[in-house]
């Protein structure tokens, strides 16, 4: 493979996971004759629906499968060539030591517009906090965490019904997008990235809070409800415990929750319905947790 002079990398390594990976891999291993490095993929959270193994054996990519946090950690430090490592859907935390190697340059992709929103589960919080427009950032990976210059970022509204479910998906388009828009100037090593503008106090979300701690009161008004509800609702993927509440004196959990006009109202056993503010009503489903 002769390298084009136009690529400052010998190889290009890919980890993560789930649907951005896979186009960022399938993005990488396409342009690798163009530029002439070595693409590679390291799986560090195993994923029950993940296609990059699949990606890899078609296109004879080398994989390998690495949970160990320490084990990882030391493949990455042991590595001689000037290489890009591309994180993409990847909760691995990159020692301080590899970002002071020279030869190794690790660029992230965060859901969320950075500055703000830093840490884990971001469309959550947008939805929960009232957000009308939220977005994805690719930076520059330093030694703090979600810290690094940004390279591009990408905007999109989130609408009064959106769920977290829906606006990840939204989001892993734009990241897809987004980095092929910027991969050649990243692989040139000529991108214009801009630092962030770090407040000191600015919030580090993380993976084990929950909006609200995961309760609500009947009290509460049905729009704060509703939002909570959407902000943790990730469809099959269980991120969340479900969310809970006292009704009746009693605990019960929520099972499923939806916006209906009043004409479909019907009171049937182990539901509430609650009026929103523009005459819909809230539906809840739920069940006692107490007996």
């Amino acid at each position: 493979m002769q390298k084009n002079h136009g690529s400052a990398f010998d190889r290009v390594i890919v980890i993560g996971y789930g649907k951005v990976t896979g186009e960022v891999l399938r993005f990488v291993c396409g342009r690798q004759e163009e530029y002439g490095y070595r693409t590679e993929f390291i799986e560090h959270e195993v994923h029950p629906f993940s296609v990059t193994e699949k990606i890899c054996s078609e296109n004879h990519i080398p994989f390998a499968r690495i949970t160990d946090k320490q084990e990882l950690a030391g493949i990455f430090l042991q590595i001689e060539e000037k290489t890009l490592i591309v994180s993409a859907s990847n909760n691995f935390i990159f020692p301080g030591a590899l970002m002071e190697k020279e030869n190794i340059t690790v660029i992230n992709f965060h859901n969320a517009l950075l500055p703000d929103y830093a840490g884990r589960n971001a469309p959550t919080w947008v939805i929960y906090n009232g957000e009308e427009e939220t977005g994805i950032t690719w930076h520059y990976v330093t030694g703090g965490v979600d810290e690094g210059d940004i390279i591009i970022q990408k905007h999109c509204g989130i609408g009064p019904d959106t769920k977290a479910y829906e606006l990840t998906e939204r989001l892993m388009d734009l990241a897809s997008e987004a980095f092929r828009e910027c991969f050649g100037d990243v692989i040139k090593e000529c991108a214009a990235a801009r630092p962030q503008s770090l407040d000191p106090a600015r919030r580090m979300f993380r993976s084990r809070e929950v909006p609200a701690g995961g309760v609500f009161a009947m009290t509460d008004t049905p729009e704060h409800i509703y939002r909570l509800l959407r902000s943790v609702d990730y469809g099959k993927n269980d991120i969340f415990p479900p969310i809970c509440t006292q009704i009746d004196g009693r605990k019960a959990e929520i099972l499923r929750y939806r916006r209906i006009s009043p004409d479909r109202r019907r009171d049937e056993e182990g539901t509430v319905c609650l009026p929103l503010a523009d005459g819909d009503l809230l539906k809840l489903k739920y069940r006692y947790t107490d007996q």
